[in-house]
């Protein structure tokens, strides 16, 4: 085998140096949330073109969710939680990190200020950042050092949505309703609306997977109307009136005759004043839960009472014109 053969074969796509050794190991899974920050620069070459620290913002990946710089992902495994190391990584590897890098640097831009990558965009104006372009024109090698700072399992931390299964949105969901039921109870307001509108953005998705009115879809729809109802009665506690209208007609539209939703809906309309609305509704949630006759009754006095309150206060005003 001559010289040049045997070159070839040590080489490796990526060379690792360790420059300070971590304190742990942690075996990483798919679905395991890493930080690191990072500086990269040409193999070779002392200038540096991205540092995470100059932006104050390490980079965080989720393995096994196809970065797009899959390397990172084949890098952080091969460290120790707070080491910090150095990886010489071949070019054929590093194609899409212009395209990292572009969007890290635009972070903070205004959108005016931010070029679109685009195929044609790209071959006439590069992509705003002339070191980008020449590398993105000429390929090297490049030189990643990883400062491994946060390793967080999957049973370690709260996933955002767009990391969930169908499975583990539809467990969220039930975490989340017992989350705000509680906080609910501890008159913490603020904290269970969060929860509930959480839960029902994740029953949403859900439901856009199926076809409406299906026999899946109007079971997701079934979760969704309580999870609705308990939204709408913390924003009826915060008078945010017509979002409680809005909400309960979400539900009426789901199921005409439920009750709550016609209750709730008449309580907003009478703190909006609507109170030929807030009549009709409660009389509707009264003809279908005839144990609602008390509390009804003392609702519509509230709403004549209130009436002629206002009648008063009108003649006052329309004397005091004269």
């Amino acid at each position: 085998m001559d010289k040049e053969s045997k070159e070839q074969i040590n080489l490796k796509p990526i060379r690792k140096e360790i420059i300070s050794p971590g304190n742990k190991y942690i075996e990483l899974k798919p679905g395991t949330r890493v930080k690191f920050h990072f500086q990269t620069r040409r193999a070779n070459d002392v200038r540096i073109i991205d540092d995470s620290k100059k932006i104050n913002k390490p980079m965080e990946l989720v393995l096994g969710k196809k970065f797009k710089l899959e390397v990172w992902e084949v890098m952080v495994q091969k460290m120790s939680l707070n080491e910090v190391a150095k990886f010489t990584v071949h070019k054929s590897l590093c194609a899409q990190y212009p395209f990292i890098s572009k969007t890290l640097r635009d972070i903070g831009k205004k959108p005016d200020e931010r070029r679109h990558c685009c195929g044609m965009t790209l071959q006439n104006e590069g992509m705003g950042y002339e070191d980008l372009d020449e590398l993105l024109q000429r390929p090297v090698d490049l030189e990643f050092t990883i400062e491994l700072i946060s390793i967080e399992l999957p049973e370690e931390y709260e996933k955002e949505r767009w990391q969930m299964s169908d499975d583990e949105k539809m467990l969220a969901t039930h975490t989340l309703r017992e989350r705000g039921n509680r906080l609910y109870n501890a008159q913490n307001y603020a904290e269970a609306e969060i929860c509930y509108r959480d839960a029902v953005g994740m029953v949403e998705q859900l439901m856009l997977k199926e076809k409406p009115h299906d026999a899946e879809w109007q079971e997701l729809a079934n979760i969704k109307v309580p999870l609705l109802l308990n939204y709408a009665q913390c924003r009826l506690i915060a008078g945010d009136y017509y979002a409680v209208i809005e909400h309960c007609n979400e539900v009426l539209t789901l199921d005409p005759r439920n009750v709550k939703a016609l209750f709730r809906r008449a309580k907003a309309h009478a703190g909006a004043w609507n109170p030929a609305q807030a009549r009709r509704d409660f009389l509707d949630a009264l003809s279908l839960d005839a144990s609602l006759k008390t509390t009804v009754a003392r609702e519509l006095k509230a709403i004549e009472e209130q009436q002629h309150e206002r009648n008063v206060q009108d003649r006052i005003h329309m004397q005091k014109l004269f």
